[in-house]
C-alpha cells in the first residue's frame, strides 16, 4: 500500500466538555512515521501498586467500518514506569468515551496527571471471517506443538 494512501482516512472525533475545559487536545502522531495516535488522561489518577484503574481519555471516535482503535502501551511509560494498558479495541461502531484500563505493575503507587499521554492507539483493518465448525483441521507442520516447540 503507497504510504500517502494512509492521510486519505479519516478519523472523526469529538472531545467531551470535560476534555475540552481542562484543555486537552485531539490525539496526534508525536513523530512523522508514528504508527500509534497518542491518548491523554482526561483526569487525574492513582494506580496502587499492583493495581489497575480506568481511566478516561475525553474522547469519542467514528473510527471507519473495516477498521478497529487498539490500544497499547507507551514504550516509555512501560519500561521506565512499570505502567502497561489492558483491554484495548475499540469497535468501529463504538461511539462512547474511550477509556483506557492502566495497570501499575510495581511496588510504588504511579500517579497520571490529566492531560499526559500514557497510552497510543493503532487504527488497523480488520478481517471478519465465516465460521465453520468441523470435525478436523488441516494438517501443518506445526500441528498441535505449542510454547517452546521450536527449541532454545
Amino acid at each position: 500500500m503507497n504510504a500517502a494512501l494512509s492521510t486519505d482516512m479519516v478519523l472523526k472525533i469529538r472531545l467531551s466538555p470535560e476534555a475540552k475545559e481542562k484543555g486537552l487536545v485531539p490525539p496526534s502522531y508525536s513523530r512523522e512515521g508514528d504508527a500509534g495516535l497518542d491518548l491523554r488522561a482526561v483526569e487525574t489518577a492513582d494506580i496502587a501498586p499492583k493495581g489497575r484503574k480506568v481511566i478516561g481519555t475525553g474522547l469519542h471516535l467514528a473510527i471507519p467500518a473495516g477498521f478497529v482503535g487498539i490500544i497499547k502501551d507507551r514504550s516509555g511509560l512501560a519500561s521506565k514506569e512499570g505502567i502497561h494498558v489492558m483491554a484495548g479495541v475499540v469497535d468501529s461502531n463504538y461511539r462512547g468515551e474511550v477509556k483506557v484500563v492502566a495497570l501499575n505493575t510495581t511496588g510504588e503507587n504511579y500517579c497520571i496527571e490529566a492531560g499526559q499521554r500514557f497510552a497510543q492507539m493503532l487504527i488497523l483493518p480488520v478481517a471478519r471471517v465465516k465460521i465453520e465448525e468441523g470435525s478436523s483441521l488441516n494438517s501443518t507442520n506445526r500441528n498441535e506443538n505449542g510454547w517452546g516447540s521450536t527449541g532454545q
